[in-house]
């Protein structure tokens, strides 16, 4: 373990008391599944895991929250920028300074999170996915790592492997919410359905831009939903293999198969139905997977 960022001064630790707190009410907010998941992990490592997945959520509405995508890519730089630099000034922003306290402690390197804002450029603006390389890799980038560096937390800063479990899980749970998603980047006029899925599956992006369910569509989402389920049969075979330590880092993705199912009943409509559980069942899975991990 490293030494804090500052010295503890009663201010300073106000300010961080404060900056970690902002970051929990921000993930209650933007991202609840990966909320409620992190309220089962041990309590020591829930502050640092809220600041971690506090900055997945800050990146991820970036356009959400802008006019144009230059904008995006402004404030893409500011976040290079603090992760990059050491001063006090750049932790003056309250999720900055809780991120950059948990990369100190945990001694976790800023390389993964600089590469998550690079992935999330591609939101910033309305290209096609191009291949399913690329949307793995997307997912990897801006999914996965948040799991391997989750795992890391929750074992002190120490390597507990499954590096290539984090990689699989990581991308069914990023596929999974991009499906989730569909209707909501449909209407803004964005698809993260590889290109060369659609093509084969005769659908076009005007098609979906338009709303118009057809067959075509649903075999392209079909399709989708079998390589989401495909890196899960992998994670779900090995995950027991992993010490129980680290496991709490994969809890948001015990959803995914549920979530899955969902999609897959008669009346499903992909421009409607809405796809989620309730808190009470989310917090039985969570539950459970908590249990087992004991």
């Amino acid at each position: 373990m490293t030494a804090p960022i500052f010295p503890p001064l009663p201010a300073e630790a106000e300010a961080l008391a404060v900056a970690f707190e902002s970051a929990r009410l921000s993930v209650k907010t933007l991202d609840p599944d990966r909320y409620l998941a992190t309220l089962f992990a041990p309590r020591d490592a829930q502050p640092f895991l809220f600041a971690l997945y506090a900055f997945s959520a800050e990146i991820a509405r970036v356009r959400e929250s802008i006019s144009e995508p230059m904008l995006g890519e402004i404030r893409h730089q500011w976040w290079r920028e603090a992760l990059s630099c050491k001063a006090q000034s750049a932790v003056e922003n309250p999720l900055a300074l809780a991120l950059h306290t948990t990369l100190q402690k945990f001694a976790l390197p800023p390389e993964p999170l600089l590469a998550l804002i690079e992935a999330r450029g591609f939101d910033l603006y309305d290209d096609p996915m191009p291949t399913w390389l690329d949307l793995e890799g997307y997912c990897g980038e801006t999914s996965s790592s948040l799991i391997r560096l989750a795992t890391l937390i929750l074992g002190g800063g120490q390597e507990c492997g499954g590096a290539d479990l984090c990689g699989h899980a990581g991308v069914a749970y990023a596929i999974t919410g991009l499906l989730r998603a569909f209707p909501f980047h449909a209407r803004r006029h964005q698809c993260f359905i590889p290109h060369e899925v659609l093509i084969a599956c005769g659908v076009s992006h005007d098609d979906i831009f338009a709303g118009k369910d057809s067959e075509n569509l649903r075999a392209a989402l079909h399709a989708m939903r079998t390589r989401a389920h495909s890196h899960l049969d992998i994670v779900s075979g090995k995950l027991c293999c992993l010490p129980r330590t680290c496991r709490a880092a994969f809890f948001p993705v015990c959803l995914t198969r549920n979530y899955l199912t969902q999609m897959e009943q008669a009346d499903y409509k992909p421009f409607e139905t809405r796809i989620d559980l309730s808190s009470l069942r989310k917090m039985w899975i969570f539950g459970k997977s908590a249990l087992k991990a004991r």
